[in-house]
């Protein structure tokens, strides 16, 4: 483990937040996480900075060329050609030697640049292949590709150029600076003279600049939700009139926003302008010169020792702002580091070092408690059996655990307490690739890739015919949807084929059933279907539940009446379990539910009617 790793264990990652000590944890533990990052570049990058140092040193040679060439022109007697020629070749050999060493720098590191980002994209595919499902239904997939793409890529510059780079846009001073100490310790710091008023102006702008970074993204998450806000519920702050309460939200965000930030930067923008005059060629040259004309009217210097003196001022400027703009993408850097290895560390799924195969298609739920976060607990000591062959439905209130104890069998989480079993053999000691060969699912949100519509359906089954393709669409009653398209199961998805909500979850369908997984886990799979294509996708689903064990949730009751067992859940616990009769007969909770869905019914019979 290296050093980098060892502190980086130490620091817990920080989530964002207005906290100035939460901010400092979240700013440390991004900085150990580029340092971590970063040490597989390590060698390279030092081998790269050795590169660029001869080259920086190269860079003065044409300086020093200058001064002596003058000299010998300037000098009184002939002019010693040969000794002229020969600071010519010197002069022409360094800036060889400057553009290969500089070349093989710059090489080097982008080098290290593609292996590394390789590398991590490597990494991020593997963590993500091991990373249980849930965690993909709480992470957005915006978030991921931000991961794989963008956050990988802010270290491009990082590693490809700011290590060469700064060491050129110091060095080259630096090795400038000697020279002119060697020629005359008045013109050193003479070619100094202006820069640390700006580097002491430049420090005292950025003394609080977290804190107001923070308070201006803080302003900026309040436009967004404003936004969203407005954007989610258009159509009902249309419909009852509050559209000009909802634009108003936004401008005073976007009000506030815009006085904290002129507030902050009006000052700073006046104060940088001002202090970067410091910097600017124009000045320095003047500087320089100036008080060149009074170093050689004091007899202290010769004319052209001010001359290379002013030369090696006016790199300054290039230098320092490098430097600067290396430090703010470093600081960008920092924070994708920081989100990469948050992504990095987060615990995968556990393989089982034994892996067991399912003995049948019997599903058990043994005193399973479940928690997300390990502080609240969502579901409580509920045990269950699904026997082969027949369809258990869960119902419940939102909130009450359905959907997250139809997740733990094709396990998107591990139990917290008790054991999910699938063929007798606990889930956890089933290889995933084995489990999903017993379990399918069709999520309550459905995912379709932009590929053709045949493919999306044959994901289920790779290697499945298009005649398997073709019954498993009619199957879940949208093979007529897709002959419509204009290029049939050829169409590709959000190019040419659009699916409504409904259709897309039977597409979803048709994959699980071409997949022909002996256990089939539905969620909320008829959610947004139909009245007509619902019946038609129950109906196809009983003639295909022939040893196949089904666990269905849905709010619409009307559409379980026939499974074989249904089951209530309230508040994370079984409170009622039986079939549709036997349940009703109780008059208990479940027969409450019957007689308002009913209701609901036949109101919406009478209004339509």
């Amino acid at each position: 483990m290296t050093a980098a790793q060892t502190a980086l264990d130490g620091v817990e990652p920080a989530p964002s937040a207005p906290a100035p000590e939460t901010a400092k944890r979240a700013a440390t533990y991004d900085k150990l996480a580029l340092q971590q990052l970063l040490a597989p570049t390590r060698s390279r990058t030092s081998r790269a900075q050795l590169y660029q140092l001869l080259a920086s040193a190269a860079t003065v040679v044409p300086f020093i060329g200058i001064v002596e060439i003058g000299r010998e022109l300037l000098a009184d007697g002939p002019v010693n050609a040969s000794r002229v020629w020969a600071i010519v070749a010197v002069v022409v050999i360094a800036l060889l030697v400057r553009t290969v060493a500089g070349g093989a720098a710059l090489t080097i590191t982008h080098y290290a640049d593609v292996d590394l980002q390789r590398s991590l994209r490597r990494r991020i595919v593997d963590k993500l292949s091991r990373l249980p499902l849930g965690w993909f239904n709480t992470t957005s997939s915006g978030e991921v590709r931000k991961a794989v793409q963008n956050d990988v890529g802010e270290l491009h510059f990082l590693v490809a150029h700011s290590a060469v780079e700064n060491t050129g846009a110091l060095a080259t001073p630096v090795f400038g600076l000697a020279y002119c100490f060697y020629l005359d310790w008045r013109l050193g710091l003479l070619a100094l003279a202006t820069v640390p008023l700006y580097v002491a102006i430049f420090t005292w702008l950025g003394r609080d600049s977290r804190t107001q970074m923070e308070r201006l993204n803080h302003g900026l998450e309040r436009i967004s939700a404003t936004i969203v806000e407005f954007i989610a519920g258009v159509s009902v702050v249309k419909t009852f009139g509050e559209t000009g309460k909802a634009h108003r939200r936004f401008a005073d965000a976007a009000d506030q926003f815009n006085d904290s930030f002129a507030e902050w930067m009006g000052p700073l923008v006046r104060v940088k302008a001002a202090s970067s005059i410091f910097i600017e060629t124009p000045v320095l040259l003047l500087a320089n010169l100036a008080g060149g004309y009074w170093f050689v009217r004091s007899g202290w210097v010769a004319p052209i020792e001010v001359l290379g003196s002013t030369l090696v001022a006016v790199t300054i400027p290039a230098a320092v702002l490098t430097v600067g703009y290396s430090t703010h993408i470093k600081r960008q850097a920092a924070s994708a580091a920081g989100r990469l290895q948050r992504l990095l560390d987060t615990p995968a799924l556990p393989m089982p070092t034994d892996p067991q195969v399912p003995r049948d298609n019997s599903v058990q739920f043994d005193a399973v408690g479940f928690s997300y976060d390990g502080k609240n607990t969502v579901l409580h000591d509920v045990s269950l059996t699904l026997a082969p062959g027949t369809i258990t439905a869960l119902v419940g209130p939102s909130g009450s655990g359905k959907s997250t104890l139809a997740t733990l069998v094709p396990r998107f989480h591990d139990v917290t307490a008790g054991a999910v079993r699938v063929g007798g053999v606990d889930v956890r000691e089933i290889a995933s690739r084995e489990l999903y060969r017993h379990v399918g699912f069709v999520l309550q949100d459905v995912a379709l890739l932009g590929i053709s519509v045949a493919d999306n359906i044959r994901l289920g089954k790779p290697d499945a015919t298009q005649q398997d393709i073709v019954a498993a669409a009619k199957a879940a009653h949208i093979h007529d949807r897709i002959l419509q398209l204009p290029n049939g199961y050829d169409s590709v998805v959000d190019v040419d084929a659009h699916f409504s909500g409904g259709e897309a979850q039977r597409v979803s369908i048709a994959r699980a059933l071409l997949a022909d997984t002996p256990i089939l886990v539905l969620d909320e799979a008829t959610a947004f279907a139909d009245p007509d294509s619902e019946a038609q996708i129950q109906a196809a689903l009983s003639r295909l539940i022939v040893g196949r064990t089904v666990l269905v949730i849905a709010h619409r009751l009307g559409s379980i009446v026939s499974a074989d067992q249904i089951v209530v859940l309230s508040d994370g616990r079984i409170v009622e379990q039986g079939r549709h009769q036997d349940l009703l007969e109780s008059g208990n909770r479940y027969a409450r539910m019957w007689q308002t869905y009913t209701a609901g019914h036949a109101t919406e019979w009478e209004v339509t009617r």
